[in-house]
């Protein structure tokens, strides 16, 4: 795992030079301290997928660049089996499978995740994060503790949630560990005259 997140933060570095964007401007638009994106750049932490998904955004890539540093090629469709897809551990535990990383010209981002269990899940405080743009969370087995701007749910196998990202959330496993489908889902950009 430290030689994909060294490769990563590498690309990371890399599109910045590129585009000439200053440490304090990609720390603003990634929510993090300088310090922090400093550290994340050199490739001594692990990345957020937030913090990746903001990156990718501010760069005008796409995430599996940042990723892969391979671009999308597919158009028409593409296809991924079962237990396949991208994978993306980035958030204690959380396993992400992009189901189409190489896609070209995606409108979202279709993830099947899985959240690991937690022992005191029940009342433990749900760290929160927000990205632009608006997610749904549809569940495929187990339970998922969800907070979201102020609001707590309990979501069970067949659930589904869809929510403005921009407000704070998070999750935690109840019970053991929760399988779902995340469809992250970019804003429209604002029309340029």
């Amino acid at each position: 795992m430290d030689t994909k997140i060294r490769e990563i933060a590498r690309r990371l570095r890399g599109m910045r030079e590129v585009l000439e964007v200053p440490e304090a401007e990609m720390a603003a638009a990634t929510g993090v301290s300088c310090d922090e994106y400093r550290a994340l750049e050199e490739g001594e932490k692990d990345f957020s997928f937030t913090f990746l998904y903001r990156a990718a955004q501010r760069f005008n890539i796409d995430l599996t660049d940042l990723l892969t540093g391979e671009s999308p090629h597919r158009s028409g469709y593409t296809l991924i089996r079962k237990g396949e897809g991208l994978p993306i551990e980035r958030r204690a535990g959380f396993r992400y499978l992009n189901l189409a990383p190489f896609f070209r010209g995606r409108m979202a981002e279709p993830f099947h995740v899985t959240a690991p269990a937690q022992p005191d899940a029940q009342t433990c405080q749900i760290a929160l994060s927000s990205h632009a743009g608006q997610e749904m969370d549809y569940i495929l087995s187990g339970a998922l503790r969800v907070h979201i701007d102020g609001h707590e749910e309990i979501l069970y196998a067949g659930d589904s949630l869809y929510y403005d990202s921009g407000r704070p959330h998070g999750m935690v496993a109840l019970n053991g560990p929760c399988q779902f489908l995340a469809f992250v889902i970019a804003p429209e950009e604002e029309p340029t005259c």
